[in-house]
């Protein structure tokens, strides 16, 4: 059953490599789903990390077996996605077809526009019955 819906800053989404760790499924992959532009910056910062930090993703149209080797697949649609493990959302709408994940992260970025869109996806997951919980990841190099 899923249920975090995690707040974090857009523009650190990639610092580090951190949230990938925070969404690892076992033995599946990440489908992060947004809008185009979102997902074009999504995956140049994943295949220009350092060393350490290196992220390999692919698009849901890729190949089968490009897609069993990928940790992170990005989709602008989940219609065409077969995966169903961990979805995160970095789009301010509902990801039609979420219902099908076992674990849903929700991505808000702290501008109004954002966190307002963020809290009528809270309330929509409520309204269906799910219990979400927040966590706020502080960027990295900032203090708590």
């Amino acid at each position: 059953p899923w249920g975090d819906c995690r707040v974090w800053l857009r523009g650190q989404l990639c610092d580090g490599g951190r949230w990938r760790g925070k969404a690892q499924p076992r033995g599946g992959a990440r489908v992060v789903t947004g809008d185009a532009e979102m997902l074009a910056e999504l995956d140049e910062r994943l295949w220009t990390f350092s060393a350490e930090d290196f992220g390999p993703n692919c698009r849901a149209d890729a190949a089968p077996a490009t897609l069993a080797a990928t940790p992170v697949v990005l989709a602008g649609s989940l219609a065409d996605c077969a995966q169903d493990d961990v979805l995160v959302n970095l789009g301010l709408e509902v990801a039609p077809g979420f219902e099908r994940f076992a674990r849903l992260i929700e991505v808000a970025n702290q501008t109004p526009e954002d966190l307002g869109a963020a809290r009528q996806r809270w309330k929509h997951y409520q309204a269906l019955g799910h219990a979400p919980k927040k966590h706020e990841l502080v960027p990295a190099g900032v203090q708590a």
